[in-house]
Formats: C-alpha cells, sequence, structure tokens
C-alpha cells in the first residue's frame, strides 16, 4: 500500500510498505538542486535513514533525470552584491558571489550523501535519465545504482571550469579506479547505461519502460532481508574503504569549489554554458 509521508520543494516522499522512496520532483530543471530543494531532499534522506519501520530507501528522479547538481540558472540569478563587474571574465570576483550559493547548496547535498553512507540500511539509486555533476555524485554514494536504458552518466563539473565535489572526487576512484577516473575528469565522457555498467558504475540495467516495477521489486527484496545483519556488514565495508573520511574529504570538495567559482574561469564557463557555446578558458 502506498502511503504519502512528506510533500516539500520538490521533493516527494512515499512508502510502499517497508520501502520508502524520495523522487526528486523538479523535470523543468532536470532535478538541479537550489538551496531549498538540497534542504528538503536531506531532510528527506534523515527521516527515511533514521525511520526503523523503513527498511530500504529508492532515491529517484524523474523520466528525463536523476539528477543535475546543483541548479547554476539559480547560482546564476540569485541576488549578488550590487557590484557585479566581477560576473565578466576578465574581471576579479568580490567575496560572495558565485561561490557563496554553492557553499550552501552543497553544504546540504554533502550531508546527504554522508547520511546515506551511514545509514543502517540499503539505499538504492534509481537513474531513469540522466545523472550528472552532483547527481552523479548523489548516486554513487547509494549502496546499490540501477539505471535505465535510456540513462546517461557525466562528470560534467569541467564544463564550467568547477572542481569535482558531491564526494565525486572520493567515491568515483574506489569504484571505477584512477584511469576511468581521470578519463572522465579530462574528456567528460557521457555515459550511456551499458558503458557505466561496464565501467563498474552501476549494477545492473532495466528497460525504460518497466524500469520503475523492477527497481522497486529489488527494493522490496531487500526490505525483506537481514537488514539488521546489513547494516553491521555495511559499516564495516565502509571502514574497509576508509569512509569514516568522506566528510572530511567532501569539506575540501566544497572548500575548492567555492574557491574555484569565485574565478574568471568559472565565469565564462557560466556564459558558455547558458550562451550555448565553447568556453574560453586561461586557467585563472
Amino acid at each position: 500500500m502506498t502511503t504519502q509521508i512528506l510533500e516539500l520543494y520538490h521533493i516527494r516522499v512515499r512508502r510502499e510498505g517497508a520501502v520508502g522512496v524520495i523522487q526528486m520532483d523538479r523535470p523543468e530543471r532536470f532535478n538541479a538542486l537550489d538551496v531549498a530543494m538540497a534542504r528538503d531532499l536531506r531532510k528527506a534522506a534523515l527521516q527515511l535513514a533514521r525511520d526503523p519501520e523503513i527498511r530500504c530507501v529508492i532515491l529517484a528522479g524523474t523520466d528525463r533525470a536523476f539528477c543535475s547538481g546543483a541548479d547554476l540558472k539559480y547560482v546564476r540569478e540569485r541576488e549578488h552584491p550590487e557590484d557585479f563587474s566581477y560576473l565578466q571574465p576578465e574581471a576579479r570576483p568580490v567575496e560572495g558571489g558565485y561561490g557563496r550559493s554553492f557553499k550552501e547548496i552543497l553544504e546540504y547535498l554533502h550531508s546527504t550523501i554522508s547520511e546515506i553512507r551511514r545509514a543502517p540500511k540499503p539505499f538504492i539509486a534509481a537513474v531513469k535519465g540522466v545523472a550528472a555533476a552532483g547527481g552523479l555524485g548523489l548516486a554513487m554514494a547509494c549502496d546499490l545504482v540501477f539505471a535505465s536504458d535510456r540513462a546517461a552518466f557525466e562528470w560534467a563539473y569541467s564544463k564550467t571550469s568547477l572542481t569535482g565535489a558531491e564526494s565525486t572526487t572520493f567515491l568515483l576512484p574506489r569504484l571505477i579506479g584512477l584511469r576511468r577516473t581521470m578519463e572522465m575528469v579530462f574528456l567528460n565522457p557521457r555515459l550511456t547505461a551499458q558503458e557505466a555498467l561496464a565501467w563498474g558504475l552501476i549494477n545492473g540495467i532495466f528497460p525504460f519502460e518497466t524500469f520503475d516495477q523492477e527497481v522497486e521489486a529489488i527494493a522490496q527484496r531487500l526490505a525483506r532481508g537481514p537488514t539488521r545483519a546489513w547494516a553491521i556488514t555495511k559499516a564495516l565495508i565502509n571502514e574497509a574503504l576508509g569512509i569514516d573520511r568522506l566528510d572530511s574529504h567532501m569539506a575540501k570538495e566544497l572548500r575548492h569549489l567555492v574557491e574555484i567559482a569565485e574565478t574568471p574561469d568559472f565565469a565564462e564557463g557560466l556564459s558558455a554554458f547558458f550562451e550555448k557555446r565553447e568556453p574560453r578558458f586561461h586557467g585563472a
């Protein structure tokens, strides 16, 4: 039986028996996160992670997108100091510009990722469409990742001269190794579901038309399993992989991304993104 638990800002939370489902529901923005949505995603994840009656959690997006990370339109259009000269690529940014918005979004998102890794229950990422930048990190933080045959996975940070964040620089090398990680960073391939499976990014692929039902069936199976034993095993695996360092590493990711977001290269990358042209980076 389906029970609606929470109706938040572009976040829908429901319960299917012992399975909790968090759906990011902002399809017109490819489920990009502004501050309010990132805050409510964290609220939903914390509630389900700590609810003893929920034994497995599905984190899902919508048909076209799982999540595309921080909302660049929100970052660009949010109110800034009156001096807008720092928006020009050749200018020196003033304190409190783009970096401030990223900091607020990522603090919530990093907390959500940390909660997913610590949760004493399985988290499943259900990637039906694109997972990019912070959306990629959010999916990789889950215990299992399933994709539809229309899904795509992309690093994307480099398109606007951003550094990796949202756990990506920590988890990706552990999942796919150094060479594949550096390929994602430098060449930014847009991986199909089949390529992501071959690389070890995901656990399996289901047809788009039956994807939701297939993932829910797996979640229901897990919810009937020995979740107490799995919780202990998950904690041991986290320890073996050094996941206890994830929070401090994400703090470094946040600091560096905020710094790079105040540079002329990011201002140029952001302009190029919205003007749909190739950026002209200068390493500045």
